[in-house]
């Protein structure tokens, strides 16, 4: 490219170079060289640098001749630009475009937060215009009655469930009755009936306050999974290392099959098991017991490999199991390097953060529409009446429920759950998935709690399939797991009304419509109908709980 010269009087010499421009996409670069040489194949010069024609490389020239020759069309094309700047265009989708393959949609749980900010200062700004302080919180009382108290149960309910420790050493050593497969499973499960049955109606009995009720109640039935889970997986490890010992001697042992259930996770395939597959079926007999004592040998060891049972029956796994995010117990889950100081900071600090907020929530948007509607509902005379009040309250309630149930998913299963991760070093930090685009409730059941999920599939489904159909392995899931949301919603009102138990029970037939063939595939329809029916269920059932 050529450059001009400006000799200055004192005899220095200044070059006026061309302005730098900034390097073009490669992939349009290759495209434009593409269809140069298109043009060029069709007798048009290629270079407008440049007024010779440019010689073509033959086919049988070498590699390095072609390199170079495609080296100088990138070259020329480079230079050759317009004088008026150039759009490109190209075959391209929108962000929002359902065939789009962008996913970093961070700038919107931005915006949320800040939407959520902008209706506090709103608050309260009226707070401060009408009472002369900028937050009046009504539900103070709530937070610190019985605050002691529950914190000492709470204690004493956690440590409580130790008691499986020392029983199932006891089902591991006894020969005789006390063994899992007979009386241990009788033992610890009428243990856990009393266990359960005390600690829920210890609070009803104390007489708590709705919010120290709930915490309580959430957390009980959280320990009572892991229990159960501890209890009958370390069982069915017992029987398992009882019946890898008799192997020992193989005249004499069992030579059952394992039954395998429906599993959550992927293991490594036994050796022997696959062995045994390859082997022709006149001969599989002769490793029975081999295939039999690797897959035993397998399950009493951990995923990862460096635990084997009764190793992990300590006081410190247990406990380390007890702070783990997880409701399915394993001998061994995989870690993290160490602690991130700061990630523990921001997510409990958080904790607080959402908390406030809800509060906030139910005190400008939920607490004063209930307190209007009580009264006008009682006075309502014919069923008319009742009803437009009825709906009138539940209109008001959609957009503040619909916070405050993201912001419980938040505080849960973000903050409060990765806070445990971190603390415990849990490396699995999945405990949901994408439930925002569930299309109908089954699927939302399986990706909004999956540490639940794990536990209804793994202790409910799976050992309900060893002896039932699929039908109804499927409705007692659901049937026990409406019985616990039934439970949390008499913890709050204190009254048995049945509204959500109902209403759990009602989502198995929805999602047989939803997957019928007049519906099935139609995920945009499917998805506004899940929102629907949640945003809807929630503020019905906060209406019907309350007011009914």
């Amino acid at each position: 490219m050529s450059t001009s010269a400006e000799i200055r009087p004192n005899g220095s010499v200044d070059l006026l170079q061309p302005k730098p421009r900034k390097p073009v996409n490669p992939t349009i670069l290759r495209t434009r060289n593409e269809s140069e040489e298109r043009v060029s194949s069709n007798g048009t010069p290629t270079s407008g640098i440049s007024s010779r024609a440019e010689t073509p490389v033959p086919e049988d020239a070498p590699p390095s001749a072609h390199a170079t020759s495609s080296v100088r069309q990138q070259i020329r094309a480079f230079h050759k630009r317009r004088i008026f700047p150039t759009i490109e265009y190209e075959a391209r989708v929108s962000h929002f475009d359902p065939k789009s393959e962008y996913t970093n949609f961070r700038g919107f749980f931005v915006l949320f937060w800040i939407g959520l900010a902008i209706m506090v200062v709103t608050a309260m700004l009226r707070n401060v215009k009408e009472t002369g302080y900028p937050l009046t919180i009504r539900q103070w009382d709530l937070f610190t009655k019985n605050l002691w108290e529950m914190g000492l149960s709470d204690f004493l309910m956690v440590a409580s469930t130790a008691v499986s420790l020392p029983l199932h050493k006891m089902y591991m050593s006894s020969k005789g009755i006390f063994r899992w497969k007979r009386g241990g499973m009788v033992i610890q499960s009428i243990y856990q009936a009393a266990w359960l049955s005390f600690w829920v109606s210890w609070p009803f009995l104390r007489n708590w306050t709705w919010t120290a009720q709930v915490f309580f109640t959430l957390h009980l039935l959280s320990m009572f999974m892991k229990m159960h889970s501890y209890a009958f997986y370390n069982g069915h490890l017992s029987e398992a290392r009882r019946r890898l010992k008799d192997l020992d001697t193989p005249e004499t042992a069992s030579r059952a099959k394992l039954v395998r259930y429906p599993s959550t996770r992927t293991l490594p395939h036994s050796p022997m098991r696959d062995q045994a597959e390859m082997t022709p079926q006149n001969e599989t007999s002769k490793n029975d017991v081999d295939v039999l004592r690797e897959d035993l040998a397998y399950e009493l060891t951990s995923p990862l490999g460096r635990v084997t049972y009764p190793q992990n029956l300590t006081v410190c796994n247990y406990v380390d199991y007890l702070f783990c995010p997880t409701l399915c117990y394993e001998i061994e889950y995989p870690r993290t390097d160490g602690i991130n100081w700061m990630e523990l900071f921001y997510k409990s600090l958080a904790v607080f953060g959402c908390v406030f907020l809800m509060i906030v929530t139910s005190e400008e948007f939920v607490i004063p529409v209930l307190d209007e509607s009580a009264p006008r509902l009682q006075q309502s005379r014919t069923l008319l009446e009742g009803s437009l009040v009825l709906a009138e309250t539940i209109s008001k309630l959609l957009f503040p429920f619909m916070v405050i149930f993201l912001l419980v998913f938040l505080v849960i299963f973000e903050y409060v759950l990765g806070a445990f991760a971190e603390i415990t070093c849990f490396a699995d930090r999945q405990f949901y998935a994408d439930w925002w685009n569930s299309t109908d409730w089954l699927e939302f059941s399986r990706e909004w709690n999956i540490p639940v999920h794990h536990f209804f599939r793994r202790h409910v489904y799976s050992a309900s399939r060893a002896n039932l159909s699929r039908p109804v392995a499927t409705v007692i899931t659901f049937l026990i797991s409406a019985l616990a949301h039934e439970l949390v919603m008499i913890c709050i009102t204190k009254k048995f009304r049945g509204y959500g138990f109902v209403a759990m029970m009602l989502q198995m037939p929805i999602v047989m419509v939803q997957r019928s063939k007049w519906v099935r595939g139609r995920t945009l329809l499917n998805n506004i109908l899940f929102w629907v029916s949640m945003i809807l269920g929630l503020s019905m059932m906060c209406a019907l709980y309350v007011l009914v």
